[in-house]
């Protein structure tokens, strides 16, 4: 079986979800769910999730416990919660998920550890990582002892285990718009699509402020904004304090010698900032395309990132490395360097860019390094010193 094909029936299954029900049925939302409930203009709005960071999303709550989520350039989804029926007048797009929501296909990789963070990983039903791509121990252990299967990667999904499986909701990250085929499919076959924008963040807080959206959808709001406000707290000693005036290159070399850096309007230079540090490349400002990150020649990394107090090697795509000697395997110019030579040289652990929660505490792991100069590294979360 091809997984990113459908079989005949399934094909007809999604042709008559395509073409909707004969006039007589009750009327249909745009997730395939029967408009039963009260009538939308009867709900009275009453306030909005509060968000201290995040940007791309908001939430507005209704009598009776309904949630809508609107989220920048993806659409708006109500939340109905259980034993509530759907209410009827709805506007046209709108796409309803129904509570509880725990059969769910997790595609957006980096969303899983904040379902984590919220007790919710036995909430997700369907991977679209394999085991040994996860790094978070709670959805690997899951997938292990089967409470968790894997069902395809993003552009690829396995339909049928997924309308098997009575999957009710499919998180997808922003990728899925390069094959707008498999929203359609998924869609036909019932199943409601959230497309997750917090890679789009440009603060960390706000990507991990994200953990409320998830906290609306799993009915753990409460939690959701506890945990969040205790993770901002516990940078309280970092925050707002005055710059160090370090300078700090966060890169990798690429396998044709190129080095990957972030634009100087991305979370991580904010990070930088944020830990009391300037990021090198401050005038790297963003060409208006959607990447975050962009390739340069090493001649203008040189340039620019010779005379850095710091640097910290991206182990996310290139894996971890643990000597300056490895480093100078990519590139030995990298020995000209100030902080190769001062021996200011850290690496991320791999785990890092699944773990958004973390992200607070990279903040600190940058801070300690740029304020302490020899700092114990049992204590860091995220970074290791390169040996000599």
């Amino acid at each position: 079986m091809k997984k990113s094909k459908l079989t005949p029936i399934l094909c007809a299954l999604a042709l008559l979800l395509s073409l909707g029900l004969p006039a007589c049925q009750p009327k249909k939302t745009s997730a395939g769910e029967t408009a039963d409930g009260p009538a939308w203009s009867s709900l009275k709005a009453e306030g909005t999730l509060p968000l201290q960071y995040a940007t791309q999303f908001s939430v507005t709550n209704y009598t009776d416990g309904y949630r809508l989520i609107d989220i920048t350039n993806s659409g708006k989804y109500l939340v109905v919660p259980e034993g509530r029926g759907v209410p009827t007048g709805l506007e046209s797009g709108v796409v309803v998920l129904k509570q509880p929501l725990d059969h769910i296909y997790l595609a957006a990789t980096s969303a899983m550890d904040l379902f984590r963070a919220l007790d919710g990983v036995g909430n997700i039903r369907l991977s679209g990582e394999q085991a040994d791509g996860w790094y978070i121990d709670a959805a690997k252990q899951a997938m292990q002892n089967g409470g968790m299967v894997y069902a395809g990667k993003y552009n690829t999904p396995d339909y049928e285990l997924i309308y098997a499986e009575k999957c009710d909701l499919a998180v997808e990250s922003t990728m899925i718009n390069h094959t707008p085929e498999v929203k359609e499919q998924l869609e036909h076959l019932g199943v409601p699509v959230l497309v997750e924008r917090s890679s789009y963040e440009s603060d960390p807080l706000g990507r991990m402020e994200w953990l409320k959206l998830y906290g609306v959808l799993l009915g753990k709001e409460t939690q959701a904004q506890d945990l969040f406000q205790k993770e901002v707290d516990a940078l309280s000693g970092v925050l707002g304090q005055q710059s160090t005036g370090k300078t700090v290159a966060f890169f990798y070399i690429t396998s044709s010698g190129s080095v990957n850096v972030h634009k100087s309007g991305d979370y991580i230079a904010k990070m930088i900032e944020m830990a009391g540090g300037k990021y090198v490349f401050s005038d790297l400002a963003s060409d208006g395309s959607a990447l975050s990150t962009v390739n340069m020649q090493m001649e203008a990394f040189y340039k620019g990132a010779k005379d850095a107090d710091v640097l910290i090697y991206n182990s996310a795509i290139d894996g971890e490395l643990q000597t300056i000697d490895q480093l100078l395997q990519k590139s030995p110019l990298l020995a000209d360097f100030k902080a190769v030579k001062s021996g200011d040289v850290w690496c991320t652990g791999k785990n890092l860019f699944q773990e958004p929660m973390g992200l607070g505490k990279l903040i600190a792991d940058i801070h300690t390094v740029l304020t302490e100069s020899d700092p114990d590294q049992s204590k860091l979360s995220y970074l290791h010193r390169l040996t000599k």
